[in-house]
């Protein structure tokens, strides 16, 4: 059993160290939670490699197709071949294959509409029953991930859980969650709904 959490400890350093060179220089620590968005706002959504997309070209059925983002970003579409969508938002794609499709439709009707969610992730480590990567295809709090993990080891410190998130600008913020006070009814807004690239550590 001695064996067993030394082998813990020494993997959760390690997975620490990688994390501590980006966090030492940019983490602020126990900042005060952000204002909630919402991953799933499709309006807002920024579509990935790998998402499965559902595009519509209202009576033009053969040209609504289910395609996969492939790993350049593109996808492929009838008649306009490769088009650029990781990056964009469902409008701005929308937007984007109707301009292309007018050289051969007569004022099309594009709908775009993820129809599934596989380039948003997380990861957990630390004191969890698995420590791994999650896919945000809903909404999701650190407790949920925390439960996919396998929930937390016999050795978590539970008091002092850390949720770090990356800036566009390569900084980091430090988001802290106490689970013992949170199930005292204390501070729930610090179970922060995630956001991709999110990483979620449990210390012992």
């Amino acid at each position: 059993m001695t064996l067993r959490r030394n082998d813990r400890r020494r993997a959760l350093r390690v997975s620490l160290s990688v994390l501590a060179a980006t966090v030492a220089l940019a983490c602020s620590h126990g900042a005060p939670p952000p204002p909630e968005t919402g991953l799933m706002d499709r309006s807002d959504y920024v579509i990935g490699a790998a998402d499965l997309l559902r595009i519509q070209v209202w009576r033009n059925p053969e040209l609504s197709v289910d395609v996969p983002v492939r790993p350049d970003g593109k996808i492929s579409v009838p008649l306009v071949d490769d088009v650029q969508a990781a990056g964009l938002t469902t409008t701005e794609l929308k937007d984007v294959l109707s301009q292309a499709l007018a050289e051969f439709v007569a004022a099309p009707d594009v709908t775009v509409i993820v129809h599934q969610i596989n380039s948003k992730s997380v990861h957990i480590v630390g004191e969890v029953g698995r420590p791994t990567v999650v896919q945000l295809v809903v909404d999701m709090r650190a407790l949920e991930v925390i439960a996919l993990a396998g929930g937390f080891t016999p050795y978590a410190d539970k008091s002092d859980i850390r949720i770090l998130r990356p800036n566009p600008d390569g900084s980091v913020v430090e988001y802290r969650f106490n689970y013992n006070a949170f199930l005292k009814g204390k501070h729930p807004e610090s179970n922060l709904r995630l956001q991709p690239g999110d990483t979620i550590v449990v210390p012992d």
